[in-house]
């Protein structure tokens, strides 16, 4: 899929759905998408995960504004992501689940979302989404060929199903300490004012 010049806006999850990422860089887009939500934000994931959010390491702001849960069960993940979706004040629920979703339980957390009127993205695995979902995106880190030695690290951001618009890829250059991002140009004609240190969130 050929990555597509946009502004910023095209990376917005659209508010009272639900989206879901898989790939080794979704963990990233996911604190993207904490970066550009104001307000509380949620992120649940199984208690026997190996690893969690380091809260004093995460983009200035998101500490301060997010909430960890770590339920024992997948069933009760789920139950947790359906109510924080359904509470008013937070904007946006990050979850984690083990398993596939199935038809049923994708159903439930978009109705959670549209009742809330807040956002949840579902990180999961390779082939573990549920047909209700609103939008998917793989996310993975890119490497820069054409210039090895620059200290970044470049995401291929692409989703691969929309329910209300067109699938496209972005080549994303986010910095990881604000809401702002550049969306690369093709190879040929990059700049080098492009490359700037960046911090890996991967």
């Amino acid at each position: 899929m050929r990555p597509e010049p946009a502004n910023g806006d095209a990376l917005t999850l659209a508010p009272a759905r639900v989206h879901e990422a898989m790939g080794r860089g979704r963990r990233a887009f996911a604190l993207f998408q904490a970066a550009r939500h104001p307000g509380p934000l949620v992120w649940i994931l199984p208690a026997h995960a190996p690893e969690m959010p380091m809260l004093a390491g995460l983009p200035r702001g998101l500490g301060e504004r997010l909430h960890l849960l770590r339920p024992a069960e997948e069933t009760d993940l789920l139950w947790c992501v359906e109510e924080a979706l359904r509470a008013a004040p937070v904007s946006l629920v990050i979850a984690e689940p083990d398993k596939p979703l199935s038809l049923t339980a994708g159903r439930r957390l978009q109705l959670a979302a549209e009742a809330g009127r807040s956002t949840g993205l579902m990180l999961i695995r390779q082939e573990a989404g549920s047909n209700a979902t609103q939008t998917r995106w793989i996310c993975e880190p890119q490497a820069d060929a054409d210039h090895p030695e620059a200290d970044l690290t470049l995401h291929r951001w692409s989703r691969i199903k929309n329910k209300s618009g067109t699938c496209k890829s972005w080549l994303v250059n986010w910095q990881g300490t604000s809401p702002a991002c550049h969306l690369v140009p093709e190879a040929g004609r990059r700049r080098k004012p492009m490359f700037k240190r960046a911090l890996s969130a991967s």
